[in-house]
């Protein structure tokens, strides 16, 4: 349960393999408009300063690269993104969960490629120890609208907030004619 909302001074975010090849394997969603919500998700985090901890797997293998947009709006969590061996749950990887916990916050916004295995088990591992989880459902996508949809409905079962990036953009705004309000409006979906 939510026991206060994201702020950009309590939150952190997670975007997992949003590889260009992990990319490719999705059919759950118009792929373009969820890497253009992933994109807005970094901008999101670049324009509130919220920490966040890039992940890819296998990035020499067919996965490929973090898609290059992630290098330009985030170039310092690109630098520091944890590349893990093809470890599917990424909290079981040490290199992540330490980055994760070093951030020293308790809410935690995710996204990535795929919602039924590269986000679904990191998020039940995050909500285990402890963590309140937000999950930007356009901005993950999965082999099939069937596997994505069963593994939001698994993670809001477990006690995750299934989101869309307008949402968050909107919680952390708070009021529109603030300076982070003005940062932030230019991100909604509509503009």
């Amino acid at each position: 349960m939510h026991k206060k909302v994201f702020t950009p001074e309590n939150a952190a975010m997670l975007l997992i393999d949003h590889q260009v090849g992990t990319l490719s394997w999705t059919h759950s969603h118009d792929i373009n408009l969820v890497k253009a919500n992933a994109v807005k998700l970094a901008k999101i985090a670049a324009g509130s300063s919220i920490p966040v901890v890039l992940t890819s797997s296998m990035e020499d293998h067919v996965q490929g690269p973090l898609i290059p947009e992630l290098k330009d709006i985030l170039p310092d969590a690109y630098e520091k993104r944890i590349k893990r061996p093809g470890i599917v749950n990424a909290m079981h990887y040490d290199k992540f969960n330490q980055a994760v916990k070093s951030l020293n916050r308790k809410k935690l916004i995710v996204a990535g490629i795929t919602t039924e295995i590269c986000v679904l088990f990191p998020v039940l591992q995050m909500l285990d120890e402890g963590y309140e989880v937000q999950v930007a459902a356009d901005a993950s996508a999965s082999y099939t609208k069937y596997g994505d949809d069963i593994a939001l409905h698994r993670m809001a079962q477990a006690g995750a907030i299934i989101m869309t990036h307008d949402q968050l953009v909107s919680e952390l705004a708070v009021d529109w004619s603030t300076p982070l309000g003005k940062r932030l409006s230019g991100i909604l979906a509509y503009h």
